[in-house]
């Protein structure tokens, strides 16, 4: 991005413009760089308070370049990380545990056995605690159809023996 801003016309508030300006990451990437950061145009257009294309001030880009600056010092005096050596230990520690885990599998036919056992059970307390009535068993749906039908069927026999009573003999 350094050599981006250096070798382009710098502009905030937009990604180009007419007159062959550009923003900091079309700097950077027409030099080589492969970034996408959109968080880096919003920040810059954000730092910038613009709300259209302008070139940016000598004291915009002379902050920008400090920026990245700072940041490549800051990354050449950071120790070295080996990031190989991180990778392998992240990858042994892995088939360490696969290894030991593999072992522990659970029997999904015992797992079932025992709640099955475990429901037959709680079915035959709650039946000692019902006095042997399993009617908790059967649906709601069940008990409102049985009573329409017994109630039709009243209905109808009162029908049927009022009629009776209206017929003469």
């Amino acid at each position: 991005m350094l050599e981006g801003i250096n070798t382009n016309d710098i502009i905030v508030g937009a990604y180009s413009d007419r007159e062959g300006g550009v923003c900091p990451m079309l700097a950077a990437h027409r030099c080589g760089g492969r970034t996408s950061f959109v968080s880096f145009a919003k920040a810059w257009d954000a730092f910038a308070g613009v709300k259209r294309a302008r070139r940016a001030s000598e004291r915009e880009l002379r902050i920008l370049r400090t920026y990245l600056e700072a940041s490549l010092m800051e990354e050449q005096s950071a120790p070295v990380s080996d990031l190989g050596s991180a990778i392998q230990a992240h990858q042994e520690i892995r088939r360490e545990r696969h290894s030991r885990e593999a072992f522990v599998v659970p029997a999904l036919g015992d797992a079932i056995s025992e709640h099955q056992a475990t429901a037959r059970d709680r079915r035959a307390r709650e039946a000692a605690e019902d006095d042997g009535n399993w009617g908790f068993l059967r649906s709601r749906r069940e008990d409102r159809d049985t009573q329409r039908a017994l109630d039709r069927v009243e209905r109808e026999r009162e029908l049927a023996d009022r009629e009776q009573e209206l017929t003469p003999a």
